[in-house]
């Protein structure tokens, strides 16, 4: 089995390392300590198994690392292994893709039997993350969810909005895409529609409202 370690605390790294390789001796596992040296890693060994994702790294916004990840290996299944296991988080780190969801602290029969499921096509909560909404949560009449409207986006589409919630203009997203103005507008127009707002800002502040680090759970 193949696995990456994505994540910018090299002591975390290790432990996680050491902890795999005591249950698959013989496993790869390569390491990134940021999301563009996972896709470096990615593009040099694309038949990985699983990765192993931590949310919050320097330089990473929200959900937008997995999102990224999401839409450059759409293949690939991602388990986030993160100290933030607020139910909102986790319920919203599944709905845009993720294959699983560790708590940090956990042990290493979780860690275990996290990749053990995964690997085999399953998705994977741990029995400690209460993914039950709590009944006094006004949330829980928003159908649906934010994360569940965006993960309904294209790869195209997703990395368009995800230059609408930098600011970017139309002529600067379709420089950076390579793609023609019209193409832009129609991406944008199709966002819209997907997502259930009428204008950009509505737009960006969807996206914005799955930055977890800006919302104060």
């Amino acid at each position: 089995m193949h696995f990456i370690l994505v994540d910018d605390h090299p002591l975390f790294r290790e432990a996680l390392r050491s902890m795999i390789r005591l249950g698959l001796p013989h496993a790869r596992i390569d390491e990134a300590d940021s999301i563009q040296a996972a896709k470096t890693v990615l593009g040099d060994r694309p038949a990985v198994d699983l990765i192993m994702l931590d949310l919050s790294m320097t330089g990473v916004t929200g959900f937008d690392g997995l999102m990224s990840l999401r839409i450059a290996y759409p293949r690939i299944p991602i388990v986030v292994v993160s100290a933030l296991d607020e139910p909102r988080i986790v319920r919203e780190a599944l709905q845009l893709g993720a294959a699983g969801f560790v708590p940090k602290s956990s042990g290493k029969s979780v860690y275990m039997q996290a990749i053990q499921e995964i690997v085999s096509g399953s998705i994977f909560v741990p029995a400690s993350v209460n993914l039950s909404m709590d009944r006094t949560d006004p949330r829980r009449h928003e159908a649906p969810p934010a994360a569940e409207r965006i993960r309904t986006l294209t790869p195209a589409q997703m990395n368009v909005l995800t230059l609408i919630k930098r600011g970017k203009i139309n002529k600067q997203i379709a420089y950076e895409l390579g793609i023609g103005d019209s193409m832009v507008k129609a991406h944008v127009s199709e966002i819209m529609r997907k997502l259930g707002v009428s204008n950009r800002t509505q737009v960006a502040i969807c996206a914005s409202s799955l930055d977890f680090d800006r919302v104060g759970l």
